[in-house]
């Protein structure tokens, strides 16, 4: 993206700190954060929302639209379906071994478990309403990106909220016998970042219509947002600096 000088309006170099027809200082650009209680990013900007800092990152302010993107629901039906794929699996060998009749004990084991993945597909979209609503109907995030790294950073009066959702839900799962919900709310509640490293990053999926970039490394995952008037200056840039990435 263009600027150019407020003393003489040239187009302004990218880097530069002075302008090379007048010689003014160039001042730096600001972008409070969109709930208004995070940190203000003050720097060179990129594009129409990237900027480049002072100490040599980049960063970038994200206000996700939970009803209108399903980014994150589709992320959570992921988990759902696969760890109910892994169970169903297992009781279908632990039923193989022992039925006489497979196909019929096959097709009642299907059936449970597709009553049951109903009853938690609807238990999920009234969760996330109720956590959208908390959260304002956007999830804000901040990104910092540089040579080794980038960093999805949730927003901090936003955090605050997730905080007493992870407390809540943590608590639910230890009265309940429920290790994994008890796990899910203590990450809730203690967790405001994710980073990924370049160099342990195996697969960048990207898909520009949502505007999301989807990293994987090893078990771990996570996801990166850009509006679309910089989804290719990040997305190039992750490219150019993921060597062992195979991109989708």
């Amino acid at each position: 993206m263009a600027r150019y000088c407020k003393n003489c309006g040239d187009e302004i170099t990218e880097g530069e700190l002075f302008c090379d027809n007048c010689g003014a200082p160039i001042e730096p650009e600001r972008r409070q954060s969109p709930d208004g209680g995070g940190e203000e990013i003050v720097g060179e900007r990129v594009t129409e929302n990237v900027f480049r800092c002072a100490d040599g990152k980049y960063r970038w302010y994200y206000e996700f639209p939970m009803m209108k993107n399903p980014t994150i629901l589709f992320t959570v039906w992921k988990v759902l379906g696969i760890s109910f794929g892994i169970v169903f699996l297992f009781v279908t060998l632990v039923d193989a071994c022992d039925s006489v009749n497979f196909l019929e004990s096959l097709w009642g084991t299907a059936k449970v478990f597709l009553i049951i993945l109903g009853i938690f597909f609807v238990i999920s979209l009234i969760a996330y309403f109720i956590v959208a609503a908390t959260y304002g109907f956007k999830y804000m995030v901040l990104f910092e990106m540089d040579e080794n790294e980038i960093v999805h950073i949730q927003c901090k009066k936003q955090f605050k909220k997730a905080q007493a959702l992870g407390w809540i839900t943590m608590i639910a799962g230890a009265l309940s016998g429920n290790p994994s919900m008890t796990a899910l709310g203590l990450q809730g509640a203690v967790k405001s970042s994710s980073a990924s490293d370049y160099a342990t990053i195996k697969k960048l999926k990207f898909k520009k219509r949502r505007g999301v970039i989807h990293i994987s490394h090893g078990l771990n995952r996570n996801q990166v947002y850009a509006y679309p008037a910089d989804f290719d200056f990040v997305a190039d840039y992750l490219k150019a600096h993921c060597p062992n990435a195979k991109v989708k």
